[in-house]
């Protein structure tokens, strides 16, 4: 599966996802799991940070990559990176 396939770019090198069929998924190794969305999808998960509830900011691979006070913070700060936000809990 080449790069282009797993990194959701289009053929001609534009971002914006594709559907992967059900054969494709199953093809897919740890390490194409691993780079699967990154750099459009950013995960927000509630914990608290020296002591202050807040929602850290992980990358599609999990490395935290940013803290916000609440949700609707995080969220924006991923869109304005232009990636995806999605709630993990």
């Amino acid at each position: 599966m080449s790069s282009q396939d797993m990194d959701g770019r289009d053929t001609e090198g534009r971002p914006g996802w594709r559907a992967l069929s059900a054969a494709a998924m199953r093809a897919m190794s740890p390490l194409d799991w691993a780079r699967f969305g990154a750099g459009e999808i950013a995960y927000i998960r509630p914990a608290v940070v020296n002591g202050t509830p807040a929602v850290v900011i992980h990358a599609a691979d999990g490395t935290p990559i940013g803290a916000a006070p609440d949700t609707r913070l995080a969220e924006a700060a991923i869109r304005q990176h232009e990636m995806e936000p999605a709630l993990l809990h």
